[in-house]
């Protein structure tokens, strides 16, 4: 399958590039910086210039390819209003691929957050969040979901709070990020809420099990662990920094402090069930040990 990629060069990007390829497939990929089209074509990509807003290059890839894997969101925004216009532009061009493939039973997998749910770990079957802070993701995913009815065979893979590879990314990059800025491991509230993580690069392989063969509508759990405590997280980065730990206010987090003090376990069960998923490489405290002093 030839298939177009956003976000081809981030933390889940770069293998999901590496995981299509080694399993036959081909890939045209976004770039909307010259870094990134090196990148991109040293990892054996096609490359296709542009910007997520670019709903004009957005329609070219879609045209050119055989389905679609989007990963591309801008979650270094810092401030309420600069999260909010990454939605828009999220929104604006999830709708217009969605628009092209119309009646074509294409694949477009979205990448999407796991939800929570108060006193139990989330399921597949459950819902996104359509309001407060993320809503606006939540609504852009269920509306592409939606164009199941339309001829398109669209999928949501949802990443837990953190997919993690050598350390970074996710809400613990943030962590590690917001620690370096301020000499303090900091964690929001009492430490104990849980965040699910998962591997990178075990998370790539169930976007190609999710373009391969999931069903049209339908959502799926990238979750190695349902949960880790934030204070466990927390402790790791300050041991490897050489920083205190101790909580801190949710303001030190910008625009994700609302969501950081949430208790958000969520289980992959039925995506291990359906779609054979299974995970190979190490949890996300192991992993930690790999961030850089």
């Amino acid at each position: 399958m030839r298939v177009f990629v956003t976000g081809g060069t981030g933390t889940i990007g770069s293998p999901v590039l590496a995981e299509l390829l080694g399993n036959g497939h081909t890939v045209l990929a976004l770039a909307r910086s010259e870094a990134s089209a090196t990148a991109l074509s040293d990892a054996g990509a096609e490359v296709l210039r542009g910007t997520l807003s670019d709903l004009d290059a957005l329609r070219d890839g879609v045209r050119r390819t055989d389905g679609v894997i989007h990963l591309a969101f801008g979650h270094e925004a810092a401030t309420p209003d600069a999260l909010a216009r990454e939605i828009v532009t999220e929104t604006d061009a999830l709708a217009t691929m969605g628009h092209e493939l119309s009646g074509s039973d294409r694949p477009i997998v979205v990448a999407s957050g796991t939800p929570w749910v108060v006193g139990r770990a989330s399921t597949e079957a459950d819902p996104p969040p359509t309001e407060g802070p993320v809503g606006g993701r939540g609504r852009a995913v269920l509306a592409l979901l939606d164009l199941a009815s339309q001829g398109v065979r669209s999928v949501a893979v949802r990443i837990p709070r953190t997919a993690h590879d050598d350390g970074n990314g996710g809400f613990a990059g943030v962590l590690a990020t917001t620690a370096r800025r301020t000499g303090v491991a900091g964690y929001p509230g009492d430490g104990t809420q849980r965040w699910p993580a998962v591997h990178a690069r075990d998370a790539a392989v169930l976007f190609r099990l999710a373009l391969e063969s999931a069903p049209a509508g339908t959502s799926w759990h990238a979750v190695d662990e349902e949960g880790v405590a934030v204070r466990d997280i927390a402790a790791v980065i300050g041991r490897r920094l050489g920083l205190p730990v101790q909580p801190v206010p949710t303001a030190e987090f910008g625009p994700y402090g609302e969501i950081f003090m949430l208790d958000q376990p969520a289980s992959s069960r039925h995506t291990r069930d359906v779609l054979g998923w299974r995970t190979t490489h190490p949890g996300l405290l192991e992993d930690l040990e790999n961030l850089c002093p």
